[in-house]
């Protein structure tokens, strides 16, 4: 995501502005190319136009809109912080658009107001980076100062632990610009799909993941919302295999598929680690069961395993698929598919 944010447009008396996160293809779009904001922010000129004036219209095309909106005056006015460049655009309805003096207040007003929406703006950058990096839940805890060794709680949560078929073989005979193609591709299937369902990415280790769903709603809805995002990665990992295409020999071998695991289980979430080194993530015997079943996934041949835990709050889409020893864990565990 980009730092840039703009702060969106403030009408005569309209409710306060809200902010929005941009994605990254936004500025290769016409509609930021060609629109103030994008030269403001590269030039950090203040810009005012008449948008009923075709000239106005022919420049912006969003001068369009304004005018149909019945807007008579558009100013957009830099506001300048420490490192990055800010934007506020105002426009009205008023016959004869704004007064000069109405505009030297408000630049005038803008010049303090820019300190705060760089602290706004470096408090957002915080969080998306940290976010991505962390996962916004951990994110949160980390920015409300849970940073101590140990600082954590203690949660039940449906665990999901995947991990990519063939990842060996693929890396063997595929050159690695092909296999970061297939490695982004394959974690945004996984990830996106947690995500849609309220999952909680914690990290992606290799070519596996871990993620978890909180009970924060009951562990039932938790267990339905992981099998739902587990069917939808699968999914979207087979709309993948149709659209991705590598430039090596080995194409047939660079077909994307996934191991998923979901089990149910108390976990600790929190930081663990060195003093100078932390990590934000869970453990517990859950999330080493988990880990262990997952195994499974290669020698029964099913791409989603499930644990009783998880199944007995399933509908009868569910089958039995025996009970397995699993390596380091004294009792055996049933595992269970899902049905046709």
């Amino acid at each position: 995501m980009k730092s840039f944010r703009p702060l969106g447009s403030i009408t005569s008396g309209s409710a306060p502005c809200s902010t929005k996160r941009v994605a990254d293809a936004a500025v290769d779009s016409d509609a930021y190319r060609l629109n103030p904001l994008q030269r403001i922010v590269e030039t950090g000129e203040t810009i005012r136009r008449e948008p009923t004036e075709p000239s106005s219209q022919a420049e912006f095309p969003i001068m369009i809109e304004l005018a149909a909106a019945g807007m008579t005056d558009y100013v957009a006015i830099p506001l300048s912080g420490l490192d990055t460049r800010n934007v506020i655009t105002i426009a009205t309805k008023a016959a004869g658009g704004f007064a000069e003096a109405e505009i030297d207040s408000l630049t005038r007003l803008f010049k303090l107001f820019a300190l705060h929406v760089q602290r706004h703006s470096e408090l957002k950058i915080s969080e998306n980076a940290l976010g991505a990096y962390l996962g916004y839940g951990a994110a949160a805890k980390v920015l409300e100062g849970a940073i101590k060794r140990g600082a954590g709680d203690s949660i039940r949560a449906v665990i999901w632990v995947s991990d990519l078929r063939n990842f060996t073989k693929m890396s063997d005979v595929l050159a690695p610009a092909d296999m970061l193609v297939l490695l982004n591709a394959y974690f945004e299937a996984m990830a996106s799909a947690v995500a849609a369902h309220g999952g909680e990415i914690l990290k992606f280790i290799g070519d596996g993941m871990l993620a978890v769903f909180p009970e924060t709603v009951g562990v039932a809805e938790a267990s339905r919302a992981a099998v739902s995002a587990a069917r939808e990665a699968i999914a979207r990992l087979e709309a993948s295999n149709r659209t991705i295409r590598v430039a090596s020999d080995a194409e047939d071998r660079a077909s994307l598929r996934a191991g998923i695991v979901l089990h149910e289980g108390e976990v600790f979430f929190g930081n663990i680690g060195a003093p100078d080194r932390l990590d934000f993530t869970v453990i517990g015997a859950a999330v080493n069961e988990a880990c262990r079943v997952e195994a499974l996934t290669k020698t029964i041949g099913r791409d989603l395993l499930l644990t009783e835990a998880v199944a007995r709050h399933l509908s009868d889409d569910v089958e039995h698929l025996g009970e397995h020893q699993l390596r380091g864990v004294s009792a055996r565990m049933s595992v269970y598919g899902m049905a046709g």
